[in-house]
């Protein structure tokens, strides 16, 4: 496979080429066409797996990155539908020891997915917006990319 452009700048895969036409897949919906050679350029330098990927919404792309099982997509759930939580409530609520809550928290926030705040007193933690249209996504809701 290969990452093409056509003549209208739009970035597609390369499934198969014949000698006059190609058949492309759009990576936002995976439908394929036929269009002429012609109307097609090669893009060097970028990889036709990221060309694949960037068909799945950015908010989805980062959260799948940080999430690495059902228990931390489970937290980061908890954290969207019952945010802002104090850190000691969210502790409770979860069936996390406190080293993996708090290792799970720092890749969530490294990623961008939830942010440290105030919470009567308390630290806490609240979904970014990334975080809440991903789950959104993740759950079938129409979401913004």
């Amino acid at each position: 496979m290969q990452t093409v452009r056509d003549a209208a700048g739009e970035t597609y895969l390369l499934v198969k080429r014949s000698a006059e036409s190609s058949r492309i897949r759009d990576p936002a919906t995976g439908e394929e066409r036929y269009v002429d050679n012609d109307q097609l350029s090669v893009v060097d330098g970028e990889s036709p797996l990221a060309t694949a990927a960037s068909g799945v919404p950015a908010p989805v792309r980062r959260t799948l990155g940080a999430v690495r099982d059902d228990r931390s997509l489970g937290l980061l759930a908890v954290v969207v539908d019952e945010g802002p939580i104090a850190a000691i409530d969210l502790l409770d609520a979860v069936d996390m020891c406190e080293s993996d809550l708090h290792g799970t928290i720092a890749e969530f926030r490294a990623a961008g997915l939830i942010e440290e705040v105030d919470v009567a007193g308390r630290r806490g933690y609240e979904a970014a917006p990334v975080a809440v249209d991903a789950l959104g996504l993740l759950r079938g809701d129409a979401g913004d990319e």
